[in-house]
């Protein structure tokens, strides 16, 4: 037995299990079912896609006991809505914001989370303040680019979105999670405007992107260094835990 098939029957069940790894075997897979999710799996052939839903679903990433009720949800850097999938499933009350600024990874997104009507898709890309953003750096993948300001007048601009401005949108006066995957972004996120957001942010998980831009981690650390978060490591991800917003048993 693969170890594959075996993440599959440990995620799904057997029976789901049996028909996904015939369907990922047989290639291109195209759109996956699986009973105990709303609807369907859409991935792209010739793409990461499959190497996220595997990430997601089958090495379990997000799979994190919180010491909390997880209820508002940001999904910084959702690409194709997997995890905000997974985190629709995993924590049924909640109420999830994905914020991705890739047009072909949105429309993806869109179909993937359209049985959720706790998502929030917005075409737009995290920053640190509400500006326009271009894409500078394609990539060799489509989960893989960069950004950096522009003028609002560049036709090939996408909008840029704050926390603050979520947080308002929402009405939250608090955010449980805050996963953030934005391919070096997360350098101008941490180094300013986080003053009101982050002391009402009970976790982080993050993937830092140092090899992509310098500055990265020092810029995480220096700001989160100003609260009282643990810090602990899963998978690819750093996990914060504000432990001023945790009550203790």
């Amino acid at each position: 037995m693969s170890s594959r098939f075996k993440k599959m029957t440990k995620a799904f069940g057997l029976i789901d299990a049996i028909k996904l790894y015939i369907k990922v075997k047989l290639k291109p897979y195209g759109v996956l079912r699986a009973s105990k999710y709303k609807g369907p799996f859409y991935l792209r052939p010739k793409t990461t896609d499959y190497f996220t839903f595997d990430q997601v679903f089958l090495r379990n990433q997000y799979n994190i006991n919180f010491p909390f009720e997880v209820r508002n949800i940001i999904d910084a850097g959702a690409n194709i809505g997997l995890a905000s999938v997974y985190f629709s499933q995993k924590y049924s009350n909640c109420s999830i914001v994905a914020v991705e600024p890739s047009k072909e990874n949105f429309e993806v997104l869109s179909k993937n989370i359209e049985s959720y009507s706790n998502v929030k898709p917005l075409l737009k890309g995290l920053w640190n303040k509400d500006v326009h953003l271009i894409i500078v750096d394609h990539g060799a993948i489509k989960n893989s680019f960069m950004v950096q300001e522009t003028s609002p007048n560049d036709p090939n601009s996408i909008s840029a979105i704050c926390i603050d401005t979520i947080m308002r949108e929402q009405g939250w006066n608090h955010i449980d999670l805050l996963k953030i995957d934005i391919e070096g972004s997360e350098k101008e996120v941490f180094e300013s405007n986080y003053e009101y957001w982050l002391p009402l942010t009970k976790a982080i998980v993050i993937e830092l992107h140092d090899q992509m831009k310098k500055g990265c981690s020092k810029a995480v650390f220096a700001a989160i260094s100003k609260y009282n978060f643990s810090f602990s490591i899963s998978d690819e991800n750093l996990v914060f835990i504000n432990e001023d917003l945790v009550e203790t048993p």
